[in-house]
C-alpha cells in the first residue's frame, strides 16, 4: 500500500542540514538527496506558483479599481420656487440642485437667473408651506427657512406636492456709495440691502455690479463728513450695518447743527441747499494700501534697551567730564503716527 508524504520545504532543509552533519555513510547520502530533491521542489514552486498568483492578483485588484468611480455623484432633484416677489412676469422657477444645497445658495442662483445680480441677497429669505391634517381638515403652515436649511432634505419629508416654497423680501433701505475706485466714470450707486447687512457684504456686492474679480481684503469703505467744522473721515470695521451707520446721521447732524447755531455759524453754505443728513455724510469706497509697501514702511531698526541705557550712561558721563552744558535733544519716536485721526 502506498502513501503520499508531502514534505515542507522547512522540514526537509533541516532534515539535511542534520544529515550532513551528524550522518555518514550510506545513510548520510540518503539525506543529502532526499534534502537536495526535496528543495528543489519547493524552490521550483515558490518560484513560480506563489510569484503567478501574487501577479494575478494585483492585476485584478488594478482592473476592479479602475472601473469603480471615485467619487460617487451626489443625488439630484427639481425644486419649484414661487418668486413673484424678485420680479412680476416670473411666478415660479424651477432649479435642479442637490441635497447639500442651501438656502443661501439656492437664493444667489436665483438672483443670477433672474439678471439680477445688483440685489442683496440678505435681502431675500426663503419659506415653506406645508400641509398638516389637524382634525380632519387639511391646515397649511408656513415655515421659515433659515440659510443652512436644505430645502430638497426638507421637501423628501413629505409627499410629492405637499409643500411649496416661496422667496420672501426683507425689510431694508437705500445706501449711497462713492464707486469711482472701481469706475472713475462712476460718480455713486444706490444699493437696496437689508438691515444685517455688513460692510463685506456690501463691498462684495459692489464688486459684483462691476463684475470685479478682486478680493474684497483690498478694499474698504469710509464713512466721510463734511459738516463745517467737524470735517473727517473714519475708516468703518467690516462687521458693522451700513443702514445703522446710517440712521445715527440724523442725531450727529442735529448735534452739529446745534453747535454751530451756539456759535454763530451756520451748518449750510448757502439757502438752497438740503439740509438733510445725505449732504454732509456719505460712504465712499477706497482702496487699501498695498500690504507688502505697508509692511516696508513699518519697517523699523529696533535697540535693545540695554545699549539705549548704556548710551545714555556714557553721554551723561561724559559731559559730566567735560563740565560743558548738555543741551538737550529730543529723541524721535520709533512707531509712526496714526493714518487715521478722529475728531470728537
Amino acid at each position: 500500500m502506498l502513501k503520499h508524504v508531502h514534505l515542507s520545504p522547512y522540514r526537509s532543509s533541516m532534515m539535511g542540514h542534520h544529515g550532513g552533519v551528524g550522518g555518514g555513510g550510506s545513510g548520510g547520502g540518503r539525506s543529502d538527496t532526499l534534502s537536495l530533491n526535496s528543495t528543489m521542489s519547493c524552490s521550483s514552486l515558490s518560484n513560480q506558483d506563489p510569484l503567478s498568483s501574487r501577479s494575478s492578483s494585483y492585476t485584478s485588484l488594478n482592473e476592479s479599481s479602475h472601473h469603480l468611480p471615485q467619487h460617487p455623484p451626489s443625488p439630484m432633484t427639481t425644486v419649484k420656487i414661487y418668486c413673484r416677489c424678485l420680479r412680476p412676469d416670473i411666478e415660479y422657477k424651477t432649479l435642479v440642485i442637490n441635497y447639500q444645497t442651501s438656502c443661501k445658495e439656492l437664493i444667489m442662483m436665483l438672483l443670477n437667473k433672474a439678471k439680477m445680480k445688483h440685489r442683496d441677497p440678505k435681502l431675500f429669505y426663503l419659506t415653506m408651506e406645508v400641509g398638516v391634517r389637524k382634525s380632519g381638515a387639511p391646515v397649511r403652515t408656513l415655515l421659515v427657512l433659515d440659510d443652512d436649511a436644505c430645502p430638497a432634505e426638507l421637501q423628501a419629508c413629505y409627499p410629492r406636492g405637499g409643500s411649496r416654497f416661496s422667496i420672501q423680501m426683507r425689510r431694508g433701505g437705500l445706501v449711497r456709495v462713492h464707486d469711482s475706485v472701481l469706475m472713475p466714470n462712476s460718480q455713486y450707486k444706490s444699493l437696496l440691502i437689508s438691515e444685517r447687512t455688513t460692510i463685506d457684504d456690501l463691498i462684495e456686492l459692489l464688486l459684483r455690479c462691476h463684475n470685479n474679480n478682486e478680493r474684497i481684503e483690498r478694499f474698504s469703505i469710509y464713512e466721510v463728513c463734511n459738516i463745517p467744522g467737524y470735517e473727517h473721515e473714519r475708516k468703518l470695521h467690516p462687521d458693522d450695518l451700513p443702514l445703522n451707520i446710517q440712521t445715527a446721521w440724523k442725531t450727529r447732524f442735529d448735534c452739529g447743527n446745534s453747535a454751530n447755531s451756539s456759535t454763530g455759524t451756520t451748518a449750510a453754505p448757502n439757502a438752497n441747499m438740503a439740509t438733510s443728513p445725505q449732504s454732509y455724510f456719505s460712504f465712499v469706497l477706497k482702496r487699501n494700501p498695498d500690504n507688502s509697501a505697508q509692511m516696508a514702511r513699518r519697517r523699523l531698526p529696533w535697540s535693545k534697551s540695554l545699549d539705549i541705557s548704556t548710551s545714555e550712561s556714557s553721554s551723561s558721563a561724559s559731559s559730566t567730564s567735560d563740565g560743558s552744558e548738555t543741551a538737550h535733544i529730543p529723541r524721535s519716536s520709533s512707531y509712526h503716527d496714526y493714518e487715521n485721526y478722529f475728531y470728537i
